[in-house]
């Protein structure tokens, strides 16, 4: 076996394949990195909100009176205040 210099063909071949290689990895590179950027892409659920109904809402929870019970305030549980007495126990 000869070693000597190879021939034009086969240079310009493995520059060809090489090429082929690199743009297939810059593309895969890229096709991965739009995939992981929209799965990773917060949208809102709701829209957004609207400025004036945030104030009148906080407004109108200005005016209510406090009672001292935040649970009652947010109708989780009943409010002691409104709950009559019970008939007394005879």
């Amino acid at each position: 076996m000869m070693k000597g210099r190879p021939e034009p063909s086969q240079s310009f071949q493995r520059i060809k394949v090489g090429l082929i290689g690199l743009i297939a990895v810059v593309v895969l590179i890229a096709t991965a990195s739009t995939i992981i950027a929209s799965a990773t892409h917060e949208r809102a659920i709701g829209g957004s909100a609207q400025a004036n109904l945030v104030a009148e809402i906080a407004a109108s929870n200005d005016m209510l009176p406090e009672t001292g019970e935040p649970l009652a305030e947010m109708g989780v549980a009943p409010s002691s205040a409104n709950v009559q007495d019970a008939a007394p126990p005879r």
